[in-house]
């Protein structure tokens, strides 16, 4: 068996990192020329997952072609607004029997589009691929570690993910199956924005009530939504809903509950943004999740005052004092 992983970030490099223990020979295709030139002469990614040395199974590739010819498998880990770039390149190295997996967790701006249909888009005039979602509570670092891990693989072709789950599973990862894609892309990608609120309730001191408060309100927005969308309502309640949700919100390794405990700071959005090399998907996901919620008529308040927060300076303190005070109503 031979995979790719496309993307050198701190989640492509971890799950290289897992597909190289597991014995597969994996190709990992990073852009940016010093971190590949500092993989291929230290065997690790000194910027996104310092620390770890990549296992002999994997190898490095700058030529986006070079990583993905002879791949069985490929699995995308680009940041969701770049993606249509990198499958517009990738698709004409597609072949007959390929799988493509989106480790994303975004929603595209423009279009609204979730990852797999952006693939389905992309790759439909060239080729046909199997297409699937690996979504959970997965901190980089800690699949690199080698510490134990639940994931979820969604995909319309259960027998395909059903496979491809023996072949992921290890000692330390766990992956369960499921043929909810709306609803596996849905929480992965909108659980940020919650986690972008809990950071700011953290850092403001607000307390665990709120801490708390903001999840299970935060996971009923989200529900609401991803139902009206088609998804399941109990995918939510699972691996990539509340348990993502509750990682991203309380992990001291999340990157969007970072930019919320900057903000609560007093930090601008532009030189937090600009302190940062890795991105935080929650803060794109704010825009497009609230676009989805007008055009599905899905009300979403914590959604519209994080984004009042993100994009209009709204004061924190003022943003809580209009959640408490909205009209009384049953849970």
């Amino acid at each position: 068996m031979n995979a790719s992983v496309i993307g050198g970030g701190s989640w492509g490099s971890a799950f290289a990192h897992h597909l190289g223990r597991n014995g597969i020979r994996t190709k990992l295709w990073i852009r940016e020329p010093d971190i590949f030139e500092a993989a291929v002469r230290e065997r690790e990614n000194p910027v996104f997952l310092s620390g770890f040395k990549f296992p002999t199974e994997v190898t490095f590739h700058h030529a986006l072609g070079d990583a993905a010819r002879s791949a069985d498998i490929i699995f995308l880990a680009v940041p969701s607004q770049f993606c249509r770039k990198v499958l517009l390149r990738l698709a004409p190295y597609l072949i007959a029997g390929q799988s493509v997996v989106s480790l994303t967790k975004g929603i595209e701006k423009k279009t609204l589009l979730r990852m797999s249909e952006v693939m389905a888009e992309v790759f439909g005039p060239l080729a046909s691929p199997r297409i699937g979602v690996l979504s959970g509570p997965s901190f980089s670092r800690e699949v690199a570690q080698g510490h134990p891990t639940a994931l979820v693989l969604a995909s319309t072709d259960l027998r395909w993910a059903r496979k491809a789950q023996h072949l992921l599973s290890s000692p330390a990862l766990r992956v369960y199956t499921s043929r909810d894609l709306v609803g596996v892309e849905i929480a992965g990608a909108l659980k940020n924005v919650i986690a972008i609120a809990a950071g700011i309730n953290d850092s403001l001191q607000f307390g665990d009530n709120a801490r708390a408060a903001l999840m299970t309100r935060g996971l009923a927005e989200i529900t609401r939504l991803g139902v009206k969308l088609g998804a399941k309502k109990e995918t939510f309640l699972g691996l990539a809903g509340i348990g993502d949700l509750v990682l991203t919100c309380t992990g001291r390794l999340s990157r969007n509950r970072h930019v919320g405990a900057e903000l609560g700071k007093g930090r601008s959005l532009s030189s937090i943004i600009a302190g940062m090399r890795m991105v935080a998907e929650g803060i794109a996901t704010t825009l497009s999740a609230r676009r989805l919620a007008f055009r599905e008529g899905v009300e979403m308040p914590i959604f519209e005052q994080v984004y009042q927060i993100l994009y209009h300076k709204k004061e924190p303190g003022k943003a809580l004092a209009d959640l408490m005070s909205r009209t009384l109503k049953g849970e």
